[in-house]
């Protein structure tokens, strides 16, 4: 029950689009993810997805909707099924929360992929 401080695990973080998880409860993880250029685009197929901006300028694409773009403190739910492609031209610090078994990029598979034990990996330090 150690406390984590989400600024210095952002500070520590040397790879975009690489989340670390840093709380969970309730079978739910609390990922900072340190984020610049363009995303894969996904969906998942049984989960909803948070974002919650706190450093930087975030857009949310959407194939069938409006793109939604995320300033600090801006927080927005994916929908579970909805296919979409986080892009920012700066640095962006944000947190996810979403379900501790998903799939960093979907139903997709990229070299951007990131395994779920490599994001839970930093729960115990």
């Amino acid at each position: 029950m150690d406390k984590k401080n989400v600024f210095e695990t952002f500070d520590k973080i040397g790879e975009y689009w690489s989340p670390r998880a840093v709380a969970e409860a309730n079978g739910q993880l609390v990922k900072v993810c340190k984020i610049k250029g363009e995303f894969v685009w996904h969906h998942h197929e049984n989960e909803d997805e948070i974002f919650l901006v706190l450093k930087g300028s975030l857009i949310i694409q959407y194939r069938d909707r409006e793109d939604v773009i995320l300033g600090p403190g801006d927080i927005h739910t994916v929908p579970r099924g909805v296919e979409h492609a986080p892009k920012c031209d700066d640095e962006v610090m944000c947190l996810l929360f979403e379900p501790g078994e998903t799939a960093h990029t979907g139903n997709v598979v990229t070299n951007m992929t990131k395994s779920v034990e490599s994001q839970r990996a930093h729960l115990a330090s």
